[in-house]
This record gives structure tokens, C-alpha cells and sequence, in this order.
């Protein structure tokens, strides 16, 4: 028998070839289909990236002519196309999206030019209005419809205080007091706001009430006081002689009055044999530049009052002839509530040795402000120079500090009426009268 082991083998293995051949060719069209359908995925991938990214290049750089935000055309002014078209934007935004139909547009416009001034970062630069200016001058004048109180701003913490108190007037008879903290105006907060706003929101009509929410040092909870409005006309200067020829003149501001007031006053204490002067500067918070410098002329000794230098470095000096200078014993109450004019003449009576100083290092005012008036009726007031004593000081941030310090016992004065510092003060000047 023969066997035909190739045919065998021949014949067992020609089926299983064709088999495999088929099965490859359908592997090699599946990955070729696979890899064209992959290919495809990526160029699509590709191109939805690239117009993403052009897209985006295009809005921003949309935005950006619209903005002003390219470091290429940054605006080199503040009215320009730029900041124009960002406004148009602003105003177009706020009418299609903002919740509130009824926007006053004169009030967008104001905050626009307050937010000019805001943004110098200055607490002593202000926008007025025509109302504010008005307001502004009446209170420079002296004359004004309030509570009889002055009103300062803490450049620290942004809150107003009251910084004086008049006397006979509703302030005094409602029980404010020095350094009180005004917290609300007719339970508006008071925080985040302007000097001038703050003032005109207790001022108003006479015979209506303002009701305020005081922070005092030393209470556990908030004051509540209903303060009526007057007609005040500010006195300025108060004089007063004691039994040992130890005269008392309290300058609580310098305004356009202030200077025929204090004239007054000397003449007054003079013609009663005034041999010493008690001069009081606490919570004095300033005034006019020129009011201050017209006083010190009827004080100081011939030479410098005071200087002030602009950016520029330009100065300017006020001197003072030195034929009505002070030669009898001087002592000058100073408290950290006195600022800016009330430091000019305290800086330059302790420069000069005329007077000795007594109390609390003074606020630290050290800049001058200058009002400029618009032509629409507004106005601004800008920092405009920094201030020096006769001996070149510049107290801006520091302060005058007194010859010697003394501090006022607040318990004594508001329980028993006792002014411990005026006390002192007047037993140093009667020491030294002859």
C-alpha cells in the first residue's frame, strides 16, 4: 500500500491557507478603514481648535478696540476714543441689564466726576456740585441752618466725628460731645461717604430734626439723639478774662469771621488789663489759609508765618512784619482733634518760643487745599501744596507736639464740668505774669 504523504499533507493544508488569506484581507480593510476614519477625526479636531482660537482672537481684539485694554494704545489722557466708547458701553449695559428702570442720569454723571477726584486717593480732594459749593461757602461765611457742631472726617478710618461743639446751641442742649463718632444720619450708614455729603445730610430746614447714631469711646451701645436745626451763625472766637489777668481766647475755626473776631477779642481782654493769654486751639480742624495768617500777624515776632511747597518745589512764603508781636506770658491748648491752620499757628508760636504748648500732639494736616471753581457752577478741591513751619517742619502725618503733655481727664469735665487742661494752662501763664 502506498501512501502519497505530500497529497495527504498536500491536501489537508491547501484548505487551511485559504482560509487565512481571506481572513488578512478583511484585517488589512478594517485598519485601513480605521486609520482613514481616525485621520479624518483629527483634521476635524484640528480645524474646530483653530477656530476656536481664531474666534477668540477676534473677539478679543474686538474688545480690546472697544476697551482700550491693548498695551499698544494705552490711553494717554482720560477723555479719549477709548475711554469714550468704554463709557457708551457702561451707560449701554446699565440700560439693557440693569434691575432698575428709573436711573437718574445726572446722578450716573456726578459720580462719574466724583470718581475722578476719588480715585487721586486723597481724602482732602473733593467734587462739588453746585449745591455742595453753595453749601461750602455759607459754611465759610460763617452763616449756615444745622445743629451748631463742626463736623471732621478721620482720614484713618473714613468716619466723620464731631470735632466742636457751640455753645447755646441744639448740639449742646442734645449732649454731644467732642470726638463723638457719627455712625448713621436718619439711619443711613454713614460709612464710605464724603465729608460734604455727610454734612449736607445734617443740615436742612429750620425747625426740622436730623436724627443721629453716635459711637462714644467708653459707652457699650450706640447713642441715639433727635437734634433740631437752627439758623447758627459760628462764632468762631470766644473770649473770656479771669480773676488773675489771665486772659482766654478759643479759636474753634478759621473762617472769613474769625480774623475781625479775634481782633475783637484782644482788644476786649486789653482794655481789661489783660497780663497773660490762655489761646485755645483744641478740636480747631482749620480753616482758611489766609484767616490763619492774618492772625499769627497779631502774634508773631518779624519773619516767616509759614511757607508751602507745590510738586513743582515753587514756594511760597507768608511773613508778618512783626510790629504787633505778643510779649506777655502765652500758653496755647493743643489736642490730636487740632489740624491743618490751627497747627500753622501752633507750629509757629512753639518755633518762634512765644508760648508754650500744652496738651496732646496735634492731628498732622500738614497740605494746603485749594477750591476751583468750573464754569457750569461746580467745583473742585484739589491738594494742591504741602505746608512748613518757620523752621522748616513739615507735620503732615506727625503732628505738632506740645512743650508739654498733658491730657484732658473727659470724665471730670462731662460729670463735674471741670476743664482740667484749661485749669492747668492758666495756672502755668499766671506763673509767669510778673
Amino acid at each position: 500500500m502506498e501512501y502519497n504523504l505530500n497529497g495527504y499533507l498536500g491536501g489537508a493544508e491547501s484548505g487551511g491557507s485559504s482560509g487565512k488569506k481571506e481572513n488578512g484581507r478583511k484585517e488589512r480593510k478594517s485598519f485601513r478603514n480605521g486609520m482613514f476614519t481616525g485621520v479624518i477625526l483629527c483634521l476635524l479636531l484640528v480645524c474646530c481648535i483653530y477656530t476656536v482660537k481664531q474666534l477668540y482672537g477676534f473677539h478679543k481684539m474686538r474688545m480690546d478696540s472697544i476697551m482700550g485694554q491693548t498695551a499698544e494704545e494705552a490711553p494717554k489722557g482720560l477723555v479719549n476714543d477709548q475711554t469714550m466708547s468704554k463709557l457708551e458701553v457702561l451707560e449701554q449695559a446699565v440700560k439693557e441689564y440693569y434691575y432698575q428702570e428709573d436711573v437718574d442720569t445726572s446722578e450716573m454723571i456726578n459720580g462719574m466726576y466724583e470718581g475722578v477726584i476719588n480715585s487721586l486717593g486723597d481724602p482732602y480732594s473733593t467734587y462739588y456740585t453746585e449745591e455742595d459749593l453753595e453749601e461750602l461757602m455759607d459754611q465759610t461765611e460763617g452763616i449756615y441752618y444745622g445743629i451748631g457742631a463742626y463736623v471732621g472726617m478721620d482720614a484713618q478710618t473714613g468716619m466723620a466725628y464731631i470735632s466742636g461743639v457751640f455753645e447755646g446751641t441744639p448740639a449742646e442742649e442734645a449732649g454731644l460731645r467732642d470726638g463723638d463718632v457719627i455712625y448713621m444720619v436718619n439711619q443711613n450708614p454713614m460709612q464710605g461717604l464724603e465729608l460734604s455729603e455727610i454734612v449736607a445730610q445734617i443740615k436742612g430746614e429750620e425747625g426740622t430734626k436730623v436724627h443721629l447714631t453716635i459711637f462714644r469711646d467708653g459707652e457699650k451701645d450706640y447713642l441715639e439723639m433727635d437734634v433740631e436745626r437752627r439758623k447758627i451763625e459760628s462764632p468762631t472766637v470766644k473770649c473770656e478774662m479771669y480773676d488773675n489777668k489771665v486772659g482766654y481766647i478759643q479759636i474753634t475755626e478759621f473762617d472769613d469771621v474769625t480774623v475781625d473776631q479775634f481782633t475783637e477779642a484782644m482788644a476786649a481782654l486789653n482794655s481789661q488789663g489783660m497780663e497773660g493769654l490762655v489761646l485755645d486751639l483744641r478740636a480747631n480742624p482749620g480753616g482758611n489759609l489766609g484767616a490763619v495768617v492774618e492772625i499769627a500777624r497779631q502774634l508773631l515776632p518779624k519773619g516767616l508765618i509759614v511757607y508751602t511747597e507745590d510738586r513743582d518745589g515753587n514756594r511760597t512764603e507768608y511773613s508778618c512784619d512783626g510790629e504787633s508781636v505778643f510779649q506777655k506770658p502765652l500758653a496755647v491748648l493743643i489736642n490730636g482733634y487740632s489740624a491743618s491752620a490751627s497747627e500753622i499757628l501752633a507750629g509757629a508760636i512753639k518755633d518762634y518760643g512765644i508760648g508754650e504748648l500744652i496738651g496732646t500732639t496735634t492731628f498732622g494736616k500738614g497740605i494746603v487745599q485749594r477750591v476751583i471753581s468750573l464754569s457750569d457752577g461746580t467745583a473742585i478741591k484739589l491738594t494742591v501744596s504741602t505746608y512748613f513751619t518757620p523752621n522748616g517742619n513739615n507735620i503732615h502725618g506727625i503732628g505738632v507736639e506740645p512743650d508739654e503733655v498733658y491730657e484732658f481727664d473727659s470724665e471730670k469735665y462731662y460729670e463735674e464740668g471741670y476743664d482740667n487742661q484749661l485749669e492747668h494752662a492758666k495756672e502755668v501763664v499766671a506763673g509767669k505774669i510778673g
